[in-house]
């Protein structure tokens, strides 16, 4: 394996093929004297974290318009942040940054440089770090996400099983990464990833580093990385009250800051226990005719979900205490995590989309 060549061979593919992202300076642009925005790279490097491209693209450019520096974004309320990220999933995420956002504010406005000052910052792990320091600054840093996996596993033909394969993958990936553009090679190895050694059917043929892999001269580079068996995920239920007024305003709460959707907004809800069956449950402590809407299901990273949806109408009445009245039309606007999305959509059909020319208002009242 020509090891000396493989970088230069990966960024003149990467300067030709890279895909045009928001938050990238792609190669043209740095030739040019362009600098990357440590701020765009870390915000899109939070998002992408669990989430495809395709998913970050719309929630980048609202967080950009809305904040376009760190100390807009730690200006920001925290209800703000949690609404604007509501449906993009991994909300602790969210809490992080906002107290990333603050963090760095407060200490002058810029990120630290470095993979370890960069580690010293709320929601920043070893990846983001990484990726932070050579993509915004030129650090010389070895960048592993699942596509780097990939490649760097079939590159090397690496047997072992995730996650023991990983300090494998990084001692055989720090020695390629370049001086000079480290930031290009890590998201060139990402992009090669994403649209060439892909998890299904590669394209080998078109890999700029085809002649290298040890997988596909050995064999079928497809099976790679190979994966230990995941645990079975355990499934939960629980019941959602979804009590609408007459003017169609729907009661809600804020869920506490730490913890499973910290800090998101839902409907009254218990359960979510390890019983087969959800039993009987407490309504929330307001006069209405329940009835069954249906049941939704949706899937946790550690478990499943299973939530039985009631229905009930209500007059005109105050909300209970830890609860208030959302109009209809600022329900879409609300942070609602998806699971809640659905329950309030089995219950009533329309609620959480929002209506082309209308403008959504802010809600009665607020518990933050």
């Amino acid at each position: 394996m020509a090891t000396d060549t493989i970088a230069a061979r990966l960024l003149a593919w990467y300067d030709a093929h890279h895909r045009d992202l928001p938050w990238r300076v792609a190669p043209p642009a740095l030739k040019a004297g362009r600098q990357p925005d440590p701020y765009r790279v870390w915000l899109s490097e939070i998002m992408l974290q669990q989430t495809t491209v395709e998913a970050v693209k719309p929630y980048f450019a609202a967080f950009t318009a809305t904040w376009p520096d760190v100390a807009s974004l730690a200006a920001a309320s925290a209800e703000d942040v949690m609404r604007a990220w509501a449906g993009l999933g991994y909300y602790s995420r969210a809490r992080n940054l906002k107290a990333c956002a603050e963090q760095v504010a407060n200490s002058g406005g810029a990120f630290p440089d470095s993979e370890a000052g960069l580690l010293s910052l709320p929601g920043v792990g070893p990846y983001t770090a990484a990726a932070i320091a050579a993509i915004a600054f030129g650090r010389p840093a070895a960048v592993i996400d699942g596509n780097v996996e990939r490649v760097i596993s079939r590159l090397f033909d690496i047997r072992t099983p995730l996650p023991e394969s990983k300090p494998e993958i990084r001692a055989a990936l720090e020695p390629l990464v370049p001086p000079n553009r480290p930031g290009d090679f890590a998201q060139a190895t990402m992009d090669l990833g994403a649209t060439i050694c892909t998890p299904r059917r590669p394209r080998c043929m078109l890999c700029p580093l085809r002649e290298d892999c040890r997988a596909l001269s050995t064999g079928d580079p497809e099976p790679l990385p190979l994966k230990a068996p995941k645990a079975e995920r355990p499934a939960r239920t629980g019941v959602a009250w979804v009590a609408v007024r007459p003017d169609g305003a729907i009661l809600m709460r804020t869920r506490e800051a730490k913890g499973l959707l910290g800090g998101m907004t839902e409907v009254p809800n218990a359960g979510w226990s390890e019983r087969t069956a959800p039993a009987v449950e407490t309504p929330p402590p307001i006069a209405a005719r329940w009835r069954k809407a249906g049941a939704i299901a949706h899937v946790f990273t550690h478990f499943s979900l299973s939530l039985e949806v009631l229905h009930g109408e209500v007059a005109d009445v105050a909300a209970p205490a830890g609860h208030r009245w959302v109009p209809a039309l600022a329900v879409p606007g609300e942070a609602l995590p998806t699971v809640m999305k659905k329950a309030i959509e089995a219950a009533v059909p329309g609620a959480t989309r929002k209506r082309p020319g209308r403008q959504t208002p802010e809600t009665t009242s607020r518990n933050d």
